[in-house]
C-alpha cells in the first residue's frame, strides 16, 4: 500500500487526508501544533457548508450569525440581515474536529515538526525531530509560513497581508466590519462561542501599524484589551502575477490551502479554499497516473477557483482605496446599501460566497442604473417628505 504524507494538520491537511484515509490509502499526518488558535474569524460562508454540510451538520461549538454591521469613513453604519447565516467556530475548535474526521477515517496523526523533505527515489524521505518517515507522496498543507522551500508557492512581499487580532472574553450578537481609510483591509469583530475574535488584515503596512489601527478601533468601542489573548498571524494575499506564477504541485508533492496561496485576496478567507483544494487535491491523487498529477491538479484548481481568485487579485486595492462619485469606494458602497436594495442582493451574495469576482462587474452594470434610480428616487422622496414636515 503507498503512504501519504501530509505535512500539516490544519483544515486542508485535515481535509485530505481523511478523503485520501477514507479511500484506503496508508495516510499519515505531521504536524508540530495540531489544532491551535489564529486571530482569523474562522467564519464558515454559506457557499462552503452547502457543499461540505459536516461543516455546519456537527457537534462542535460553533454561531450561527446573520446580522452583519458595516461601516465606513464618512458614511456610517449599516446593517444587513444575511439571507444565510455565516458559521462561526474558534479556530481551535475547528481544527480538531477535522482532525478527529480524519483520524476517524483511518489516518494515522504524529504531533512531529518536519525539519527537511529529500526525493527519495520516486518517493520521499521526511526528516523530522525524532527521525525520519517514509513517504510516496506529500500533500503540502504547511499553511503560509512554510518552511519546505522546495514546495508550495512561492512569495514575494506583495503576496502576503498580516492578520493580527484579540481573542476577546466577550460577547456580541453580531458580526462587525469596519473600513479603514487607505488600508488594503478591514477590522473584524466576529462572535464565537465564547469569546470574540477582534483584528484586523491589511496589505501593505506594517505589523505594529496596524496593530495600532486595531488598538484603537477597540478603545473607541470599549472592547477591553486587558484579559485578550493576542495572536499574529501571515496569510497568502497573492497579486495576479503571483496567482499566474503559482508553484501548485511537481514532481511526487502536491499544496493544498496556505501553502498553495488559496486565500481570498480581497477578503482573506481561506477555509472555504482549505477544505475544497483539499478535496481537489484527493482526487487527483487517488485517480491519476503520477506524471500527470501535478498538472491535472493545476487545471483543476484554476477551473475551480483559481481564474476568479486571480481576477478578485486585480480587484482589491481598487475596492480598498479606490475611489467612485467622489468617494471612498467602501464609503460609497455603504451609500448605496442603504438606499439600494439591488445592491444589497449582490452584498449578500457576495458574504454568501456565492457571487464570483468573475461576473461581479457584468452584474454590477447590469444593475447600475437600477440601483441609481432607486438612489435617486430615495433622495427624492426623503427631500418631498422633509418638505411636507416643515410647511
Amino acid at each position: 500500500m503507498k503512504t501519504i504524507a501530509v505535512l500539516g494538520g490544519g483544515p486542508a491537511g485535515a481535509s485530505a487526508a481523511e478523503r485520501l484515509a477514507r479511500a484506503g490509502l496508508k495516510t499519515i499526518i505531521l504536524d508540530e501544533k495540531l489544532a491551535w488558535e489564529k486571530p482569523c474569524g474562522g467564519g464558515i460562508t454559506y457557499k462552503a457548508y452547502s457543499q461540505y454540510p459536516y461543516l455546519i451538520e456537527n457537534d462542535t461549538p460553533k454561531k450561527l450569525v446573520t446580522d452583519t454591521l458595516l461601516a465606513a469613513p464618512k458614511s456610517g453604519e449599516f446593517k444587513m440581515a444575511l439571507h444565510r447565516p455565516l458559521v462561526i467556530y474558534s479556530r481551535l475548535d475547528l481544527n480538531g474536529m477535522l482532525l478527529r474526521r480524519a483520524e476517524a477515517a483511518g489516518a494515522e496523526i504524529e504531533k512531529e515538526r518536519v525539519l527537511g523533505l529529500e526525493r527519495n527515489g520516486d518517493g520521499w524521505r521526511i526528516r523530522t525531530r525524532t527521525g525520519r518517515i517514509d513517504a510516496d507522496y506529500c500533500v503540502i498543507a504547511t499553511g503560509a509560513r512554510n518552511p519546505l522551500r522546495e514546495v508550495g508557492t512561492q512569495y514575494t512581499a506583495q503576496d502576503t497581508m498580516y492578520a493580527l487580532g484579540y481573542w476577546v472574553p466577550s460577547d456580541q450578537a453580531h458580526i462587525d466590519i469596519q473600513f479603514l481609510p487607505n488600508l488594503e483591509g478591514y477590522i473584524w469583530v466576529f462572535p464565537r462561542a465564547g469569546h470574540l475574535s477582534v483584528g484586523i488584515c491589511g496589505k501593505s503596512e506594517s505589523a505594529q501599524c496596524l496593530r495600532t489601527r486595531l488598538e484603537r478601533y477597540m478603545d473607541e468601542k470599549g472592547l477591553c484589551r486587558k484579559q485578550a489573548k493576542f495572536y499574529g498571524h501571515m496569510l497568502p494575499a497573492l497579486e495576479s502575477r503571483g496567482w499566474r506564477n503559482n508553484r501548485l504541485a511537481g514532481e511526487g508533492w502536491i499544496a493544498v490551502g496556505d501553502a498553495g496561496g488559496m486565500v481570498d485576496p480581497i477578503t482573506g478567507e481561506g477555509l472555504y479554499y482549505a477544505v475544497r483544494s483539499g478535496d481537489l487535491a484527493s482526487q487527483v491523487v487517488l485517480s491519476e497516473e503520477p506524471a500527470e498529477k501535478a498538472e491535472r491538479y493545476r487545471q483543476m484548481i484554476s477551473r475551480d477557483f483559481g481564474m476568479d481568485l486571480t481576477y478578485g487579485a486585480g480587484l482589491a486595492k481598487r475596492l480598498f482605496c479606490g475611489a467612485i462619485f467622489f468617494g471612498a469606494v467602501p464609503s460609497r458602497m455603504i451609500d448605496f446599501m442603504k438606499r439600494s436594495p439591488k445592491f444589497c442582493e449582490i452584498m449578500q451574495d457576495l458574504f454568501a460566497g456565492t457571487q464570483p469576482y468573475l461576473e461581479l462587474k457584468n452584474r454590477l452594470l447590469r444593475n447600475v442604473n437600477t440601483t441609481l434610480h432607486e438612489i435617486l428616487m430615495s433622495f427624492l422622496f426623503r427631500k418631498l417628505i422633509l418638505s411636507e414636515t416643515r410647511s
